[in-house]
């Protein structure tokens, strides 16, 4: 038997998103590995050296799992709610952007 949760839409699990992300070092690292990732695709575009665009999953993910293993002690919401979780990361990374979200 299963114990994952279901949601029926990403504002049923943006909370419980936000739960998986509590510590602040977690969600430092969530930030600027998305903005690695938009940094890195951005200079890509227009740089044309689109091979780099392979590295974003290596960027956005590495920063984000480091954070949940070592200063999070979760397991990521990726491996469980995949779509929902990628929303999430860039919900939350605008809502830190903006101080709606400490970090």
């Amino acid at each position: 038997m299963s114990n994952q949760q279901t949601f029926n839409n990403f504002s049923e699990f943006y909370p419980y998103y936000l739960e998986e992300h509590s510590d602040v070092t977690c969600r430092r690292l969530h930030f600027v590995g998305s903005l690695l990732v938009l940094v890195v695709a951005l200079w890509a575009l227009t740089t044309g050296k689109l091979v780099w665009l392979l590295a974003l999953p290596v960027i956005g993910y590495g920063f984000a799992w480091v954070g949940h293993f070592k200063f999070e002690k979760n397991r990521p919401a990726t491996f469980k709610y995949p779509l929902y979780s990628l929303m999430g990361d860039w919900v939350m990374f605008r809502d830190m952007l903006i101080g709606r979200i400490r970090f």
